[in-house]
């Protein structure tokens, strides 16, 4: 299946992520049938700690660079956690309509926005959101279970989405 392709290569910046011990979130952009941008989590550990460096946000700055002229509205990002809001809103206004993800996000996910109750500018956007949830769920799992078990992982420990991560079978 080809969405399981590409949810593969976004698996793979979550690994590389991982073994920097960084949240293990990854993003590729694709365009048909080619992956044009990718990203990582970055900057989650304490002593560099934001919340700019989601993985989604480094890939859309890759785009940006690498290919500004792409038409965007053909755009589907796949990332290994379900897009938080400001991921979600972010590429919303950049012109992506598909998202692919592997795990749910229960404390800060931003897929389930309910865009025509919001201002103008997000109504529009609503009708042409395509949102597939759970591309290689369990793998995405296995990767957010290894960090919130590693004890020199310190990022979101103790919230509400590592509780839920490490109660998942």
């Amino acid at each position: 299946m080809q969405h399981e392709t590409f949810m593969h290569l976004a698996l793979q910046q979550a690994r590389q992520a991982l073994a920097s011990n960084e949240f293990p979130v990854g993003a590729v952009i694709v365009a048909g049938n080619e992956p044009v941008a990718f990203g990582r989590r970055a900057n989650s550990r304490n002593e560099t700690a934001n919340e700019l460096d989601h993985a989604e946000i480094v890939a859309l700055r890759d785009l940006l660079a690498r290919r500004p002229d792409i038409a965007r509205d053909s755009l589907t990002v796949y990332s290994t956690m379900e897009p938080c809001l400001m991921c979600y809103s972010t590429m919303l206004l950049n012109g992506i309509r598909t998202f692919v993800y592997g795990y749910e996000d229960a404390m800060g996910g931003g897929t389930n926005l309910p865009l025509t109750h919001l201002a103008p500018l997000y109504q529009a956007m609503g009708p042409e959101v395509h949102i597939l949830p759970h591309i290689l769920r369990q793998e995405s799992l296995d990767l957010f279970k290894s960090f919130f078990t590693g004890p020199e992982n310190n990022y979101w420990q103790g919230s509400l989405l590592a509780a839920y991560t490490l109660a998942q079978p």
